[in-house]
């Protein structure tokens, strides 16, 4: 980081995950070790060799906490129901909404907020409500199809509708990246705050897509865990040797972003500081990565760097922790060519150990994590370790979470695309 570059602050949190709405809810969870995977109940599994997942459980517009309203707030705004109705909300959505608000609010920022804005992440956007609207056109003859089949299901909405709803006129932005979305998207907001294009931004990442047609696409892939149908809460193991694909997962994981110096002056709270982001990309295969990781690791060297910290630094590390065999094993070898002989006293947890994959918010899930670590001192597991993976040798923190206080983190995060980035944040103080 340069030293005239104003530093970021984390000020708001606002989380909803499968284990239900609330940022408290989720930290209590990841803490104590508590799987979010269950077998799918929302449509019949039966036919995929997957049958297990980490969704949303049924969510409620009136989960969103309440938000100040500004001056410039339009106070008759949320009794206008065909401005932001939540009904036409799709799954992605109504999740991205209420984290925003719970952010928001947290933050003590209000409704129309002056120079403010949303730049999130999502891989899927509203990709269940039209994968529900295109089997209703062929199948019912399209009778029940919306007139916003299309709008609502688009990736770009999710920001939109996050505007709509905080009343923000500032840059309305969606990063789809893959995987790796959200962590562009908090990443990109950091150098728009910085640059001083907005006061205050609503950053992170939201996807919903657990859904028929993306079961079925994943098993083709052969990406997902199989194995563990009896007993879902064991299916994702990252870094152990029984690891058989990941998990699939679902979640909005939000957070409100300013520049130090009006955080301090407004006397806001500062859960973190994000500090640097570096990004790269294989070029190398549409689903797989390059297994020598020379990217891998120039990105999060880039994210080091520009932080302005040593490896030396980093105290804790939320890997990007799939539970895909190679994956795994790619990630685990980078890190340890990053950090060297400093790699033995590292420690770091996989988030997906917990919640699944929840695909382009994966990156804001591990974000959010780290961000509650350095503010609490305390450090989430690794669940699932029964057989430790020889090529996954690093302490990833097994089975139970442990008191720690660290100056600074890294999180790293890999995706489809051969994409690679990484954000490091800095304990606040």
């Amino acid at each position: 980081m340069s030293p005239a570059a104003p530093r970021v602050a984390i000020t708001g949190i606002g989380v909803v995950s499968p284990y239900g709405v609330g940022r408290e809810r989720f930290w209590d969870h990841i803490v104590r070790g508590v799987s979010g995977t269950r077998r799918i109940e929302e449509f019949d599994p039966s036919p995929f060799s997957c049958q297990v997942a980490a969704p949303l459980p049924a969510l409620s517009v009136d989960d969103a906490p309440a938000v100040l309203a500004g001056p410039g707030a339009d106070h008759g705004h949320d009794a206008t129901p065909e401005r932001a109705d939540p009904r036409r909300y799709s799954r992605a959505s109504l999740a991205g909404v209420i984290a925003a608000r719970e952010a928001w609010a947290d933050a003590g920022l209000a409704l129309a907020e002056p120079n403010a804005g949303v730049i999130i992440g999502s891989g899927g956007g509203g990709i269940e409500l039209g994968e529900r609207q295109y089997r209703e056109f062929f199948t019912g003859r399209g009778r029940h199809v919306t007139p916003y089949a299309i709008p609502v299901s688009i990736v770009g909405m999710l920001s939109s509708e996050i505007s709509i709803a905080l009343q923000l006129r500032g840059i309305s932005h969606v990063l789809s990246t893959g995987c790796t979305s959200s962590t562009d998207a908090i990443g990109y907001a950091m150098a728009q705050l910085r640059a001083g294009e907005a006061d205050a931004l609503l950053s992170g990442g939201v996807d919903a897509c657990i859904t028929p047609g993306m079961i079925y696409g994943f098993s083709r892939m052969r990406v997902m865990s199989t194995r563990y149908n009896d007993a879902p809460e064991t299916a994702s193991r990252p870094f152990d040797r029984g690891r058989d694909g990941f998990v699939l997962g679902e979640g909005a994981w939000m957070v409100a972003l300013e520049r130090e110096t009006r955080a301090r002056a407004r006397g806001a709270h500062i859960y973190a500081f994000v500090e640097g982001y570096g990004s790269t990309c294989d070029a190398y295969h549409r689903v797989q990565m390059d297994p020598n990781g020379d990217e891998i690791v120039r990105a999060m060297r880039l994210a080091i760097d520009r932080a302005g910290r040593r490896v030396e630094d980093i105290g804790y590390m939320n890997f990007h922790g799939t539970s895909t065999p190679l994956n795994d094993a790619v990630e685990m070898r980078c890190v340890r060519r990053l950090f060297g002989q400093d790699a033995t006293r590292l420690c770091g947890s996989s988030t997906k150990s917990m919640i699944g994959h929840p695909q382009g918010a994966s990156g804001a899930s591990g974000i959010v994590t780290t961000a509650l670590a350095l503010e609490r001192g305390f450090l989430p597991p690794t669940i699932n370790q029964f057989d430790p993976d020889p090529a996954c040798d690093l302490d990833v923190i097994p089975n139970a979470g442990r008191p720690a206080a660290a100056e600074a983190a890294l999180c790293n995060c890999l995706g489809f695309g051969s994409k690679n980035s990484a954000i490091v944040l800095g304990k606040a103080g």
